[in-house]
């Protein structure tokens, strides 16, 4: 049976996909249970792009080891995507959390203890932890199952990877940061958030569809 363009009920019912809903709904705790507003939710969203940019260098360096070479753009994904990242989370803390002004007695932007601080000091005034771990073992949770277990890092290239990242965040952050502002705009009403957080939900799953059918679908070239 077939929902959605070609997803079927075996498709819904696989543990990374059941383990990524509920990651994703955990954070409607944090609206209702410690009382979030834009900001933390925000943040949290943004904290994923770090988790994806490790669980990215993990595929690179396996399909490394598995392709028997060097994949000299480990490095530079590092350098790149940390820029991307960083500039994000400013964007973040300008429109939602005050800005970064409010760090300046350690604010260092050459020292990269300083984002570890803010991202600590930020983590434990929200109660963002929890939910943190929830989203981190989901993905860890899909990188065993799906790249390891399904042999995915068998037919991605390096460039693939190097690149996956991005359209898979790109769309939907920018999507998220509209939601954000008119929901700041708005005092932050907690229906409206929870509004935000279906929707990420919903825009993951596409993610993730999408790519599994993509490593599928390189799997029918090579073996055709």
């Amino acid at each position: 049976m077939k929902f959605l363009g070609g997803i079927t009920k075996t498709d819904w019912q696989r543990p990374s996909v059941i383990a990524l809903v509920l990651a994703n709904l955990v954070p409607v705790l944090g609206v209702f249970y410690f009382h979030w507003e834009v900001f933390p939710l925000m943040f949290l969203f943004w904290s994923e792009n770090v988790i994806i940019g490790v669980f990215n260098v993990l595929r690179m360096l396996v399909a490394m080891f598995y392709k028997d070479r060097v994949l000299p753009g480990i490095p530079f994904f590092c350098v790149h995507y940390g820029g991307f990242v960083a500039a994000h989370g400013f964007l973040i803390l300008e429109l939602f959390g005050g800005g970064a002004k409010q760090y300046e007695e350690f604010f260092n932007p050459l020292d990269p203890g300083t984002y570890w601080q803010i991202f600590g000091q930020i983590n434990g005034e929200y109660h963002l932890d929890w939910a943190i771990l929830a989203l981190a073992v989901s993905r860890g949770f899909s990188f065993v199952t799906n790249y390891l277990g399904r042999g995915e890092y068998r037919r991605i290239t390096p460039n693939q990877l190097f690149w996956r990242p991005y359209g898979r965040i790109l769309i939907l952050h920018v999507a998220l940061l509209v939601g954000g502002i008119s929901l700041k705009a708005s005092h932050s009403p907690a229906i409206g958030l929870v509004v935000l957080i279906v929707l990420k939900t919903a825009g993951d799953l596409i993610g993730h569809f999408i790519e599994r059918r993509k490593f599928a679908e390189n799997l029918a070239v090579k073996t055709g």
